[in-house]
């Protein structure tokens, strides 16, 4: 990922697309950060809640911007998290999010609202990155109430 990263900025500084090269070194700049803030080289899937971070961050402002009129800020906005979108996997389907929350539940036990707590830590670790965490706190609420 980090290679990627790295190639994806030169082609930017060559392509001379400014926008794609100060989001890819914010992005790297939050990484960097984040190695200094651990003490380790970050894996794939720190790497992603990172980009997921930014990229739920770029999505809030943009909202925000639609709602003080300024579509200008929020253009800018969407189009850097377009940038970050491309650096996430394939987000998972209904059915699959479905799936992974019976199995989630089978595996635990889970009969209650008490046991949530079980069912989205094993979920949350298949899901990071490809689901939205809320979405799926939601879908489980429902199953388990």
């Amino acid at each position: 990922m980090q290679q990627q990263l790295t190639d994806d900025m030169k082609a930017a500084m060559k392509a001379g697309n400014k926008l794609k090269l100060s989001s890819i070194r914010m992005l790297r700049a939050a990484i960097k950060d984040k190695e200094i803030e651990v003490g380790h080289t970050l894996d794939e899937a720190e790497v992603l809640a990172i980009i997921g971070k930014i990229l739920k961050q770029r999505l809030d402002a943009a909202n925000q911007y639609a709602q003080a009129g300024r579509e200008d800020l929020r253009e800018k906005e969407l189009a850097e998290a377009a940038i970050f979108q491309a650096y996430m996997p394939e987000p998972l389907s209904d059915d699959e999010l479905a799936g992974l929350i019976d199995q989630a539940i089978a595996d635990t036990g889970a009969t209650s609202m008490r046991d949530m707590g079980k069912v989205m830590a094993i979920v949350k670790a298949k899901a990071e990155g490809r689901a939205d965490m809320g979405k799926l706190s939601g879908i489980v609420k429902s199953r388990l109430g």
